[in-house]
């Protein structure tokens, strides 16, 4: 009887997906902007494209961000291997073809696994580039693949000037995430009060995810936990991640809670969502600024936006206030406008494979990565089919 519930629920969710996959079809049309042979971090000799890089199977390009120029920053999170050369990159969007060309930022050595803990950029997932104080705030989740769990000072933010690459501030990040069960997994910045929230998972601590929301304030060099392991941003029970109309991982479900964390643009409200579930929250920071605030009071102004539609990943806000969330269930992009309380599958497409961090261009078109990290994650990719792919939605302006 329960196979055949599974096999009717898989029906229907595939059914589902279809639906409003082809009805996303008639609004906005998404663009294949960048497509890439895995990545490479050697520089072309004599007009020849570099080889790729010989794991790059194990180094999925993940988190994007722009800076006001239009250079763009990617992560290859040292989640499936610990081998990539660098983990925090520039990318050269100029070439469209072949491998994905990286400079590691601020460089080789300060990208190297076994530099000091507290130093080197060992796993950077979630990082942001702050364009009004021309720097780029890079999330470390301390551990790499292999190791059970994070080296003591591991953990950290690393505040790096943009032009030089100095490191401006670091803030430890131990006394507020578990060395063995948390998963840093994004963070969000408020550039005019230099605040940055810090979105953790827990999902090395899964089926008992060791969630939070970690509150960084820039001037005082303090850092707090708050919302520890709150159902707001834990797992949501009998929820099961679907990609492409299939279960993730049947028999070994994926079990992320919070995930996506982003900003209004006065930085007056936090969105977050939850992987394994299907909602949107939104927090005032008032509260958050405020280091007297009791749980109680954080909690108590936590608003259920609705139902996303789709297991979800990454999330941002443009100038305009509206919401975009990548939907890995649907392959494509959901916006909630704030204004009408309004959510809706805006665009997708079926050659999006795990779309997962979006990011707003300089010209103000949204830009996401489709990485296919829950395949890579699985072992599914065979060295030389790796593709990592950028795709551009041009938004109303």
């Amino acid at each position: 009887m329960l196979h055949h519930l599974l096999r009717a629920t898989a029906f229907t969710v595939a059914s589902l997906v279809l639906s409003q996959a082809t009805h996303a079809s008639e609004g906005p049309q998404l663009e294949r902007w960048r497509s890439y042979a895995g990545v490479t971090w050697e520089q072309p000799k004599d007009s020849q494209l570099p080889a790729p890089f010989a794991a790059s199977v194990s180094a999925p390009i993940a988190g994007l961000h722009f800076d006001a120029r239009g250079t763009a920053y990617v992560s290859t999170p040292r989640l499936v291997a610990p081998g990539a050369p660098a983990t925090l990159s520039r990318l050269n969007t100029a070439v469209k073809a072949g491998p994905a060309q990286l400079t590691a930022f601020p460089s080789i050595e300060r990208n190297a696994v076994d530099g000091p803990p507290e130093l080197s950029l060992r796993n950077v997932l979630g990082f942001y580039v702050d364009q009004h104080n021309g720097w780029l705030w890079a999330l470390d989740m301390g551990f790499v693949a292999g190791e059970s769990e994070a080296p003591k000072g591991a953990q950290k933010v690393l505040v790096l000037d943009l032009a030089s690459g100095r490191t401006v501030k670091s803030f430890s990040l131990d006394s507020v995430a578990d060395r063995a069960g948390s998963f840093l997994n994004d963070i969000a910045v408020d550039e005019r009060r230099r605040m940055a929230y810090i979105a953790d998972s827990g999902m090395r601590s899964a089926p008992h995810n060791q969630v939070g929301l970690i509150v960084l304030d820039f001037d005082s060099g303090k850092v707090r936990r708050v919302l520890d392991r709150h159902a707001k941003l834990q797992v949501e029970a009998g929820v099961h991640v679907v990609s492409h109309g299939a279960e993730v991982w049947p028999g070994q479900p994926l079990l992320i809670g919070i995930n996506g964390i982003a900003l209004a643009p006065t930085g007056d409200t936090l969105y977050w969502t939850v992987t394994t579930g299907r909602h949107a929250y939104a927090l005032s920071t008032a509260l958050l600024r405020q280091p007297g605030a009791s749980e109680a009071q954080i909690a108590a102004q936590i608003v259920n936006l609705g139902a996303v539609g789709g297991n979800t990943d990454g999330i941002v806000t443009n100038a305009l206030g509206n919401l975009f969330i990548t939907d890995v269930s649907r392959n494509g992009i959901v916006q909630y406008q704030p204004s009408t309380g309004k959510m809706s599958l805006l665009a997708a497409d079926d050659g999006v494979f795990w779309p997962d961090t979006p990011a707003i261009g300089p010209d103000g078109d949204l830009f996401f990565t489709s990485s296919a990290l829950n395949q890579h994650f699985a072992g599914k990719v065979k060295s030389g089919d790796e593709r990592y792919e950028i795709w551009r939605l041009q938004l109303k302006r």
